[in-house]
């Protein structure tokens, strides 16, 4: 079975309100939710959500034989990443203290107890949850039609290091910048959730039903944005 968007079903994730999501914008393309191998590398874009815990999250896709699968896809094809889904792209996790699909290079840390605080003293809870604004900070066609400083939804106690800055897309005050967003070749990955982030969510997911992979002079006139490449 050959489809247009497969969201990889390990068990763990928003899968369902993933997958309307991506129909409500895109309702002539075909959206499956999927463990099987084959649809996930004959599709034509491929979707990683996740929530829960990092070690779990990684246990469930060994049991299910999608280690290498994810490799695949994310090597091959528009791929985005979605929360957890977007933090296990990468080397090593404090959380359990667990290795990641090492896709990307970079680390995922816990924010600091020392540091949440905001310029008043006040504590800030963690996990950080609720609305919280992105700040892009390089040009990307998943970027059009949405304004810099847009708010999208969060719920996360862990952030990613990035071990190549150049791969920050976006980044989001907590009390201090993190990197709310991050892009690689055909990957793409969001720290928030744009399945509950309301029209900019919607935006960008529907960018992405769109997006080819590739960052170009004319995808990036397509989408009003201005690139140096």
């Amino acid at each position: 079975m050959n489809v247009d968007i497969a969201v990889i079903d390990y068990g763990m994730g928003n899968l369902r309100s993933v997958s309307k999501a991506l129909e409500h914008v895109a309702p002539a393309a075909s959206v499956a939710v999927t463990t099987d191998p084959d649809v996930i590398l004959n599709a034509g874009r491929v979707v990683f959500p996740g929530v829960g815990a990092m070690g779990d999250c990684m246990h469930e896709l060994r049991e299910r034989g999608l280690i290498e699968v994810v490799r695949q896809a994310a090597a091959s094809k528009p791929f985005l990443g979605i929360c957890l889904g977007m933090q296990m792209l990468f080397e090593h996790s404090e959380e359990g203290d667990v290795a990641g699909l090492g896709i990307l290079p970079g680390r995922v840390l816990r924010f600091p107890n020392v540091a949440m605080h905001d310029n008043a003293g006040n504590r800030l809870k963690v996990p950080h949850m609720g609305w919280n604004e992105v700040h892009q900070a390089v040009p990307h066609p998943m970027w059009g039609g949405i304004v810099d400083g847009a708010r999208f939804y969060f719920v996360h106690s862990y952030y990613v290091e990035a071990g190549n800055p150049d791969m920050v897309s976006a980044f989001t005050l907590y009390p201090f910048p993190f990197t709310s967003a991050v892009a690689s070749n055909n990957i793409f990955a969001v720290q928030f959730h744009p399945e509950k982030s309301q029209a900019a969510g919607l935006t960008l997911l529907g960018n992405f039903v769109t997006w080819d992979g590739n960052i170009s002079a004319n995808q990036c006139d397509t989408f009003n944005t201005h690139c140096s490449l």
